[in-house]
């Protein structure tokens, strides 16, 4: 067993665990190699994320697979992206299966090329009776359009009168993102040594710690998410109150 699962504290586990799965293209560019051949080589890293994930019973994971601004990449990086993603599918969903994984999908799925969408919709069905943890995979996603389709969304809702203005508040607000069935995120973990959100999930990490760490995607491991969550019990969660508060509840 990894010396450091055997730190963690399996009463203080975080519910839900963001990843920002950044550093491809510098891990191939390191290598000599072309961008591509490092989306290539980071099937590794998301097995050992979700593998680490079920060891130690975290309930939802969260990978930031495909954001609505990569669409701007070059058209040879974007077709490789949604060709991988297929086949990535295609081997994996009897694993996720297996583990009694649920997938779910977030996003802007009608941008997606309808062989992506057909196999993402296929392992979300395969697996939608699963209860050993939730696998959620963030594609053609952005989090400013999520807050403004919620935001028009209850906007018709008070215009049609199924909604009145003064029982808006932060639940309704969450009923309307496509987050709305899962736990706010406790830990948000981004590779590669960049020290920003790049759109992701703003709403849902208002009070998740952030871990940035100086590793690319590929290159990432078991123990390196065990040590995060042994880094993430460490720290104390205040919520806005004082430490004194925290520890008089």
């Amino acid at each position: 067993m990894s010396l450091i699962k055997e730190k963690i504290n399996s009463e203080n586990l975080p519910k839900h665990v963001a990843i920002i799965m950044d550093g491809n293209g510098r891990w191939a560019k390191s290598r000599g190699e072309e961008r591509t051949f490092g989306h290539k080589n980071a099937i590794n890293a998301v097995r050992n994320a979700i593998n680490a994930c079920n060891e130690i019973n975290i309930p939802y994971l969260t990978l930031y697979t495909f954001s609505s601004e990569n669409w701007s990449r070059p058209t040879e990086e974007v077709n490789t992206l949604m060709n991988l993603l297929v086949e990535t599918l295609l081997l994996e969903a009897e694993e996720i299966f297996s583990k009694g994984l649920r997938m779910h999908v977030i996003g802007n799925l009608e941008k997606l090329p309808p062989l992506v969408k057909e196999q993402l919709e296929r392992v979300v069905e395969l697996t939608k009776e699963n209860t050993k943890g939730n696998l959620v995979l963030a594609i053609s996603y952005g989090s400013q359009n999520e807050i403004l389709e919620a935001v028009k969304n209850i906007s018709s809702d008070v215009k049609e009168g199924k909604v009145e203005i003064e029982n808006i508040n932060e639940s309704l607000f969450e009923s309307y993102l496509y987050t709305k069935d899962f736990p706010p995120v406790d830990l948000l973990i981004r590779t590669s040594g960049e020290i920003r959100i790049s759109n992701f999930l703003l709403w849902q990490i208002a009070y998740a710690e952030l871990q940035f760490l100086n590793v690319l995607w590929p290159d990432f491991t078991k123990d390196i998410f065990f040590q995060c969550i042994v880094d993430y019990q460490n720290k104390e969660r205040r919520y806005g109150l004082t430490g004194e508060q925290v520890k008089g509840q």
